[in-house]
């Protein structure tokens, strides 16, 4: 099983959501992990969050949760373990979850850790991210990034746990301001 997620997360096409981000997802989970109720699961969906990429929204996170449904009964994992693992990645499509949903705060936190990260390695991630979607006219794909980074800077916070806002929530809007102004120069982000 792990041979095949490291397979999929190794596939040539992607720039962003690879090999790097997993690591980053699974390092990024060690302060956060004392945080959910159900530590394996979380880190049971980190390993599972994109393992099925193509570029498509909602329909990736699908497909990932459908491939863990489908390998995990194999490997022994109890269907209540695989249930909550399957829903942690369908989660991550709008990284929206009940106040109280402990274990989605941590995964989430986790995936967007890198929104936090010092800007040389978050202007490298949004250019991963921009390559990823280089089918994209540069138009249109500037109009979509800048409505999630708006998206993203409208709510109260970025990130659902205590330690994730300590470590990331400051930099990672200082991060999604800049990207702004980049992608929309003259108009007040």
């Amino acid at each position: 099983m792990r041979g095949e997620l490291i397979a999929r997360w190794g596939e040539p096409h992607r720039r962003y959501h690879d090999l790097d981000h997993l690591r980053a997802v699974l390092a990024a989970l060690e302060p956060l992990i004392g945080q959910a109720p159900d530590p394996v699961a979380v880190t049971l969906a980190a390993w599972f969050h994109d393992a099925v990429y193509d570029g498509v929204p909602g329909a990736d996170e699908e497909a990932s949760a459908a491939l863990a449904e489908e390998r995990l009964p194999g490997c022994g994992v109890a269907p209540a373990l695989v249930a909550e693992v399957a829903r942690l990645v369908r989660v991550t499509a709008g990284h929206s979850y009940e106040p109280d949903d402990a274990n989605a705060a941590v995964l989430c936190d986790a995936d967007l850790a890198v929104l936090g990260s010092p800007e040389p390695v978050y202007r490298a991630y949004a250019a991963a991210v921009r390559q990823e979607y280089r089918h994209v006219p540069d138009e249109l794909f500037a109009a979509g990034r800048a409505a999630v980074l708006r998206g993203l800077l409208a709510g109260p916070r970025l990130f659902g746990t205590e330690p994730g806002r300590a470590l990331w929530e400051g930099q990672a809007r200082e991060n999604l301001r800049a990207e702004l102004d980049r992608l929309t120069p003259g108009s007040a982000g």
